[in-house]
């Protein structure tokens, strides 16, 4: 792969892999570390793609994988999340549903994000998460569920549109 190949490709999928990274490991630093892993792999990748959607395919795929090694890291279950520490940190405005989203278990999470708000359709994301179908359509009817009851409870059920 040549230099100018690697930097088109990294300019275009760059910010879709690190907000896939984001919603599978749910902090910033870490999602960049991801992206970063994800980038290399392709710069040392050695085969050929068959087209752009092989190559997309490929990168969520690695994207995710990465994302699973990183939650099963021993670091990361010795660590607490920044929201849990009691320091000064100042209150962030968010949107509640994207809140809502990511306050979803990770097998939710994943699915929603990538249908929702990737474009992706039903059997697009079972390929990239290696389940059926099925599965992705109960996944995302639940956490529609979820995010209804959650939302509604808010007073963000007007927002949603899911």
């Amino acid at each position: 792969m040549t230099d100018e190949i690697f930097e088109k490709w990294a300019r275009t999928y760059s910010d879709t892999i690190f907000r896939v990274a984001l919603h599978g490991v749910r902090d910033r630093g870490e999602a960049e570390d991801v992206t970063q892993t994800v980038l290399l792999r392709l710069y040392q990748h050695t085969g050929n793609f068959d087209g752009e959607e092989h190559l997309k395919h490929w990168l969520l795929r690695v994207t995710v994988n990465e994302c699973r090694k990183v939650l099963r890291s021993p670091w990361k279950k010795r660590t607490i999340p920044l929201e849990d520490w009691d320091g000064p940190v100042e209150e962030r405005k968010t949107d509640g549903v994207l809140d809502a989203v990511m306050a979803l278990d990770g097998k939710y999470r994943l699915p929603v994000y990538l249908y929702y708000y990737e474009g992706y359709s039903v059997q697009e994301v079972a390929g990239v998460l290696r389940v059926n179908p099925s599965t992705i359509q109960t996944r995302l009817q639940r956490a529609r569920e979820k995010l209804r009851s959650v939302l509604t409870e808010e007073g963000e059920g007007d927002k949603c549109s899911i």
